[in-house]
């Protein structure tokens, strides 16, 4: 399936921890929620949520598969590896949910298992 042109580079922001990028994408009143953690509110308040999970891990690439776009709305799926400030990875799939204001992303959510980021590595 296409993607909506603005995926790749919303992903190459978020590859790159470039917070300020990433904030770019979204309305001002955005709501963003990464997984079973408490929402992030207002464009300000997710680049700031977002910018703290940045520094929590060395760096993390995506893999994007198929989008499925709707006139208000985008989903997505794909694999991310993380990789964790001692050098171990983690690779785990995800599903994103994009609900649409025009161009812009009003309400980003992040379906993933990411618990397993901060257990002890053996």
């Amino acid at each position: 399936m296409s993607q909506p042109a603005w995926l790749a580079p919303l992903f190459q922001a978020i590859d790159a921890k470039d917070a300020d990028k990433f904030a770019s994408f979204l309305t001002d009143d955005a709501v963003f929620r990464f997984g079973n953690a408490a929402p992030a509110r207002g464009k300000a308040g997710v680049q700031q949520a977002v910018a703290g999970f940045f520094t929590s891990i060395a760096a993390l690439r995506h893999t994007l598969g198929d989008a499925w776009a709707h006139p208000d709305a985008v989903v997505l799926h794909g694999e991310v590896t993380y990789t964790r400030h001692d050098g171990s990875q983690l690779t785990v799939p995800f599903a994103n949910v994009f609900k649409m204001r025009g161009s812009l992303i009003r309400e980003y959510l992040v379906f993933a298992d990411v618990s397993a980021l901060w257990t002890a590595q053996s």
